[in-house]
């Protein structure tokens, strides 16, 4: 299992690559990629955490998704600062036996990162900047799990 929370931008295709090498006897690795969405007024967005404790909830999810799924590996690379619309944001990846337990997985991983995950967005427009709020939706999608 490998956390990173980092400011720097990432190759999306290197980090594939990389966690699929380390992969032994799975069947299925599924990614999820995250970008700032163009609204058509985003300047930029930047995102701000509490180092330690955002890697620290993190792996607990990260944890919890392992003891659900019977999982080969895990991989969460999340950014912070600012970062422009269709810049990279995160990555998350998912190995496992069976497709099945890779994609239940991802998706858990991302519900949870949406909203349990201690990161704060805010979104800077022409017209000023603001706070990213909760999203009802967000915390419905928890519901499932």
């Amino acid at each position: 299992m490998e956390i990173r929370v980092q400011e720097a931008a990432f190759d999306l295709g290197g980090e594939t690559a990389a966690f699929a090498a380390r992969q032994d006897g799975m069947g299925a690795i599924v990614t999820f990629t995250g970008v700032v969405r163009d609204s058509g007024d985003l300047d930029a967005m930047e995102i701000e955490h509490y180092p330690g404790m955002t890697e620290k909830a993190l792996r607990d999810i990260a944890e919890d998704a392992r003891s659900r799924w019977n999982l080969g590996d895990i991989l969460i690379l999340h950014r912070y600062g600012r970062m422009a619309p269709q810049e990279m944001i995160m990555m998350v990846a998912t190995a496992a036996p069976h497709r099945a337990d890779a994609f239940q997985a991802a998706e858990f991983l991302m519900d949870f990162l949406k909203s349990r995950a201690p990161f704060w967005k805010k979104e800077i427009t022409r017209a000023g900047a603001a706070w990213v709020a909760a999203k009802d939706a967000d915390e419905s999608a928890l519901t499932r799990w």
